[in-house]
C-alpha cells in the first residue's frame, strides 16, 4: 500500500520558498545611503547576495572608525577583495590595500583591524559559511549566517522606509 502521508505531502506548499534563480544585478557601491546595513558602530554591510541553500553570503563591508572589529574564524574559506582603504589581522604581518585579493582558509581565527590612518574601509567579501566570533580563548561569543544577515536586512530596511521585503531581491 503507498504511503499517503507522503503523497499528501507532496502537494502541500514548501516548508521554505525558495527565490527564483533570477540575475542579480546591482550598482556595488549604492547611492542610496539606506542600502547599507547597521552591524556596529560606524560599520555596515551592503548585501549583494544571500544564499539560504548553500549558507553562504555576497557581501560589502564598509568601516568608518580605527579599531579591532572583530576576532572570529569560520568554517569555510573566505575570499576578499579591497576597493577602499586597507585592514589587516593582527595575527599576520600583512596589509590588505586597495585592490589586493585576500583567501581566508576556514578554521583561522583571526582579528580584523583597521588602522588609525584610514578614514573608511570597504571590501567585498565572499563568505562560504558562518562567521563565528569568538573570545581571546577561543571560545564562542556569538554568529553570524546568511539567516541572520537576512533578519538583519529585514529589520533595517523595515524601519528606514525601503520595506522588509526589500532584501528579498538578493536571496537565493
Amino acid at each position: 500500500m503507498p504511503d499517503q502521508t507522503a503523497a499528501a505531502r507532496s502537494t502541500e506548499e514548501p516548508l521554505v520558498k525558495l527565490s527564483p534563480l533570477a540575475e542579480i544585478v546591482e550598482p556595488v557601491i549604492p547611492t542610496d545611503p539606506r542600502l547599507w546595513v547597521p552591524q556596529a558602530a560606524n560599520v555596515w554591510f551592503r548585501p549583494l547576495m544571500l544564499n539560504r541553500t548553500s549558507g553562504g553570503w555576497l557581501n560589502l563591508l564598509k568601516v568608518t572608525r580605527a579599531g579591532v572589529l572583530s576576532r572570529h574564524v569560520h568554517p569555510a574559506p573566505v575570499h576578499g577583495l579591497v576597493l577602499e582603504g586597507s585592514w589587516r589581522y593582527l595575527e599576520h604581518d600583512w596589509v590588505a590595500r586597495k585592490g589586493m585579493y585576500v583567501f581566508e582558509p576556514p578554521g583561522e581565527i583571526h582579528t580584523l583591524v583597521v588602522d588609525a590612518e584610514i578614514a573608511e574601509m570597504i571590501t567585498f567579501f565572499n563568505i562560504s559559511g558562518a562567521m563565528i566570533y569568538v573570545d581571546d580563548d577561543g571560545n564562542q561569543t556569538g554568529y553570524e549566517d546568511t539567516f541572520t544577515k537576512i533578519q538583519l536586512c529585514r529589520d533595517h530596511y523595515g524601519k528606514n522606509g525601503l520595506g522588509a521585503d526589500y532584501v528579498d531581491q538578493f536571496i537565493r
